[in-house]
């Protein structure tokens, strides 16, 4: 499933997930910081240690490491790790750790999928295997999530742990994905209905288990209780599943100058988004279902959009997104910070906020 964003509204600190990338701007730093939410020591040193943890003998391997570091991005999951934090102490060291973790495994997969879904550019370069080839991307992943690996170590079992159950989830989620795809499949591989049940099993692996991740460790490594760390996971698997399913509507209903992405990309792809699947079900039987159903092309994906745009599967699946919001704020009301419970709050309704 792809990821395009919209533009929040102004001042809200949700607009830490600002368009074209999701990148944290300055101002909405500076608004946490005056509300004593301190995240910009952690996410400037979060980029210190990143250059430094990838760090090879070999000079390929340092170029290859460094090549989407360098490109830059919203470092999302770290400012998670960062604001969770708040949860706690946010003055332990552990969380800039936790932190470049998280990202460094983020990183990884992006050189993963841009293999999978043979894509030419990320973060307006040239993607690695587009640059290099597919087994150098590959390569430069697993790379990358042997550097998380070593890092994990150093904070004990239980963060090692934590992060090789959420590497399981990221590829079942990914493999699901596949299988449930109605692009060209080898013949040996077991397909999956593309149902609602499918889709959201596609999403909690590859999106929301590392953003639950990234607000786990947060919680954990500052100090918060178990029901309270298990109250930050599982805020932040709410918001991953929001997040997600935005993303996917966003895919659907907006255009390329909005979002900067070119809209139909899953439909193109085989791949039904909960959007799609709400839109099948009430007419299983009509246009839509048709054009899905053969070889889609620009004309099929064109025609598609335009029967979804105008039923009301989007409104629905938004929805959806407002009831994983909801379950995501109802997990804060345990904790009595009212700057960080705001910060996580606005940032959760943003995830609806951004789709209408």
């Amino acid at each position: 499933m792809t990821a395009a964003d919209g533009s929040p509204a102004p001042g809200d600190p949700g607009a830490a997930m600002a368009a074209q990338g999701l990148a944290i701007p300055a101002p909405v730093l500076e608004q946490l910081e005056a509300k004593g939410l301190g995240v910009t020591h952690v996410l400037d040193a979060v980029e210190e240690k990143l250059h430094t943890q990838v760090g090879s003998h070999h000079a390929f391997v340092d170029q290859l490491a460094r090549y989407l570091i360098a490109a830059g991005g919203k470092r999302f999951r770290p400012l998670l790790v960062a604001l969770t934090g708040h949860l706690g102490d946010p003055h332990r060291s552990e969380l800039v750790d936790a932190a470049v973790i998280v990202e460094l495994v983020h990183l990884a997969t992006l050189y993963h999928d841009d293999v999978i879904d043979e894509a030419p550019a990320r973060r307006g370069s040239p993607s690695a295997n587009q640059r290099w080839d597919n087994t150098v991307a590959i390569l430069t992943g697993d790379y990358l999530f042997a550097r998380a690996s070593e890092l994990s170590a150093d904070l004990g079992v239980e963060v090692t742990r934590i992060m090789a159950r959420t590497l399981a989830a990221l590829c079942e989620g990914q493999i699901a994905e596949v299988q449930g795809s109605l692009g060209a499949l080898p013949p040996d591989v077991p397909t999956l209905p593309a149902t609602r049940e499918h889709y959201l099993e596609v999403i909690s692996g590859k999106t929301a288990s590392l953003i639950e991740t990234s607000c786990r460790y947060g919680a954990l490594l500052s100090g918060v209780d178990e029901v309270g760390v298990d109250a930050a996971a599982s805020y932040g698997w709410n918001v991953g599943m929001a997040f997600q399913l935005s993303d996917d509507i966003l895919d659907i209903a907006s255009d390329t100058e909005d979002s900067g992405k070119t809209p139909g990309t899953d439909l193109k792809e085989g791949v039904r988004t909960l959007p799609v699947l709400h839109a099948l079900e009430a007419d299983p039987d009509g246009e839509l279902a048709g054009l899905l159903d053969g070889p889609v092309g620009d004309d099929e994906v064109a025609r598609a959009l335009t029967l979804l745009r105008s039923s009301d599967a989007l409104a629905r699946a938004r929805e959806d997104a407002r009831t994983y919001t909801r379950a995501a704020i109802v997990q804060l009301e345990r904790f009595d910070d009212a700057p960080v419970r705001t910060a996580l709050t606005r940032l959760a309704e943003y995830a609806v906020d951004r789709v209408g």
